[in-house]
């Protein structure tokens, strides 16, 4: 694969209705494809773009998305926060990683430079998708991110 540039910061993103809007003025963490079903669901597509930030870097900018609490099918609570007005999904979080935002990717002004590390959740992936031999791909969710986070740091 070959190296990326980094793009400016901040990260400057949003709803569809450009209600709720955030910028985030570090790097990700990393960038991953999820293909589980939830995933699927609330995409209305075959998989969702996950892009993990630190959560000092992380501000909402205009706007007061609204949250939801949820049980996920792996047992683990989150909170979605989505736009009151046009139900666009912007971020995620969990109670037990605090210091983590897990932005959707596709929400961001500029999603030219995004490159997933990694394919999670792939036993429920539709069986027409074709995952590029570059990419890490898994079964289900890897117990720990912090080699992939690494790894997409270098590209």
């Amino acid at each position: 694969m070959s190296k990326l540039h980094p793009p400016a910061l901040p990260l400057c993103g949003g709803c569809s209705c450009e209600a709720v809007r955030f910028a985030v003025d570090a790097m990700p963490l990393l960038v991953y494809a999820c293909h589980c079903t939830e995933c699927q669901r609330w995409s209305g597509s075959a998989f969702s773009l996950s892009m993990p930030v630190a959560a000092d870097s992380f501000a909402i900018t205009c706007g007061k998305p609204k949250p939801w609490r949820r049980t996920g099918g792996s047992g683990v609570e989150s909170i979605d926060w989505f736009c009151g007005d046009c139900g666009g999904r912007v971020y995620g979080q969990r109670d037990s990683r605090p210091d983590i935002v897990a932005v959707r990717a596709g929400t961001l002004d500029d999603t030219s430079w995004l490159r997933p590390i990694a394919h999670v959740h792939l036993r429920s992936a539709q069986a027409w998708e074709r995952i590029p031999n570059t990419a890490e791909c898994f079964d289900v969710l890897p117990a720990d991110f912090a080699d992939l986070a690494s790894r997409w740091r270098q590209m």
